[in-house]
């Protein structure tokens, strides 16, 4: 292979598979595209596999946090994607544009070209969406969108008592409004997964001037004094300089872009030092404003028999489910990580939702540290914050660029994030105890309603909540002294280098954040292209 390219795109994540489609349509542009991933995995088509592959080190990166008081001292698993399309093929599938008073407010702190308005066109761009289709939603794009085709009384039961407590059954939260209960729209087409990988690679891996390779490590990025030149990387144990003539753009997602940056010298002064790494360029916002959902998992014990997919996909009834893929492309096997989902106001007077919640017909267990159904059926209601103000960092241990970087979240650190959730886990209650939902939901089984005053509850989320696996922020687009990239994606200070991934993101969105990461690629690209 040839060492030298026009550009060079280092990530093959959402954002990454955007770009690169996008840069090579030019035959004039030579395109290197590197993931430090494989190039697949058997399973990963399957949209169950989100499942399977949710602890796989064949397709997963396994990060952990470091342990925190306000987390009870725990490590919180951080599942990326280690394979090309990145986190979206291993990712629960679910679509997500998030609220427009996300990017009004991103538009608000200075990124003009970042409001609803100015995104909605790139959302718009890349959808193929199998629902109806109206003007605000794309139907000709390369990313097929389609609604949950699942349907049971738990779903009904479900609407129905969101009705009972004000709450509309929505039939598009990605068009004119969010709020309300719906079916999932998800990254699903014909019963198999429509990564990135999918959608943006796949269809142009025979042109000429696009080369893509995999587990290859990027070590570094090669800098000329504050202009950006290629790339170091480390292909199958051998090290190898890609230079580049025009910029390179860096796609390593929220946890990698801000390691990738440190390790070349470009970052906060006194983590470079502690390192032994030479400070070439400071930027003092780089790993900071880390932000990512923490959600509690309410689960509730399903007493009508055969509904919950704990009847539904166990022992022989697993089998069954495996025909009805095999067959007919359906069932329990075609699910997103949930096939109904929720954005709702936890106080009437807000200008938009504040909580997400995942409803899933079926509870899961931990046997040996390993996921599996539960035998007693059940449904887990899974709550988030949508706008979490607590911050943390993302920072390098070392100078081994193999070596993960420490990820200390900061949860709950604020106390409208504390509220928020109590509220939300009081709200889920409500749904959950309404008459509707009686005639099959029983009793709580966690927390449990001994569980009952908000400190009760916060202990409770501060024991046992996770995350939905949403982490952004830590390169974050603005102009004030935390910001590492501008409104077009360049890094301030650095010729040649753009940021296209989630650590872009000033705040975090409402609700789940592939849509967004392929959003912000298509937006990257634009920005290359046009100027």
């Amino acid at each position: 292979m040839d060492n030298n390219f026009d550009f060079i795109i280092v990530g093959a994540g959402s954002a990454g598979c955007a770009v690169a489609n996008r840069l090579s349509a030019n035959p004039e542009n030579k395109v290197l595209l590197i993931e430090a991933g494989r190039a697949s995995h058997p399973v990963s088509r399957l949209p169950a596999s989100f499942a399977l592959l949710i602890d796989n080190p064949l397709a997963n990166w396994r990060y952990r946090s470091e342990p925190e008081e306000a987390t009870a001292n725990r490590e919180i698993p951080i599942p990326r994607g280690k394979l090309l399309g990145g986190s979206s093929s291993i990712n629960g599938l679910v679509y997500v544009r998030g609220n427009k008073l996300d990017y009004d407010t991103w538009a608000q702190m200075g990124n003009t070209g970042w409001s609803y308005d100015d995104v909605a066109p790139f959302f718009k761009k890349m959808e193929n969406y199998q629902g109806e289709v109206t003007e605000v939603r794309g139907s000709d794009g390369p990313l097929k969108i389609s609604e949950v085709s699942d349907r049971n009384p738990i779903y009904d039961g479900l609407f129905k008592a969101a009705e009972e407590n004000n709450i509309p059954v929505n039939k598009d939260y990605n068009g004119d409004e969010q709020e309300g209960i719906a079916y999932t729209q998800t990254t699903i087409f014909k019963g198999e997964r429509m990564s990135a990988e999918v959608a943006y690679l796949r269809p142009i891996k025979s042109r000429k001037n696009l080369s893509i390779i995999t587990n290859s490590l990027v070590q570094k990025l090669i800098l000329h004094g504050k202009k950006c030149v290629g790339a170091e990387v480390k292909n199958r144990g051998k090290l190898k300089i890609f230079n580049c003539s025009k910029e390179v753009i860096l796609c390593g997602g929220a946890i990698n872009s801000p390691q990738i940056l440190e390790l070349s010298g470009i970052g906060k002064r006194e983590v470079l030092e502690d390192k032994g790494i030479e400070l070439i360029h400071e930027l003092k916002g780089v790993g900071e404003n880390l932000r990512d959902h923490i959600a509690p998992r309410i689960v509730y014990k399903i007493t009508k028999p055969g509904i919950a997919y704990n009847d539904k996909a166990r022992g022989i009834n697993l089998l069954k489910q495996v025909a009805n893929y095999v067959f007919n492309r359906d069932g329990f096997l075609t699910l997103p990580s949930a096939p109904v989902v929720g954005f709702f106001k936890t106080r009437k007077e807000l200008a938009a939702p504040d909580i997400q919640v995942h409803f899933i017909p079926y509870k899961v267990v931990l046997e040996n540290g390993k996921r599996k159904l539960g035998v007693e059926p059940g449904i887990t209601c899974t709550v988030n914050q949508n706008l979490p103000e607590s911050r943390g960092s993302i920072h390098i241990k070392s100078k081994n660029p193999e070596e993960p970087p420490a990820i200390k979240f900061n949860f709950l650190s604020n106390s409208l994030d504390r509220e928020t959730l109590v509220s939300g886990v009081k709200l889920i209650r409500k749904i959950m105890n309404s008459e509707t939902m009686q005639e099959f939901c029983g009793e709580e089984i966690q927390p449990g309603r001994s569980f009952d005053t908000d400190e009760d509850i916060l202990n409770f989320i501060k024991e046992k909540a996770e995350t939905v696996y949403h982490p952004s922020g830590t390169c974050k687009m603005g102009f004030d002294q935390e910001a590492v990239v501008d409104k077009n994606l360049k890094v301030h200070g650095i010729k040649g280098l753009r940021i296209a991934d989630a650590s872009i993101m000033p705040t975090l969105v409402s609700g789940n954040t592939n849509a967004v990461c392929m959003m912000i690629g298509e937006r990257c690209a634009d920005f290359i292209i046009n100027g």
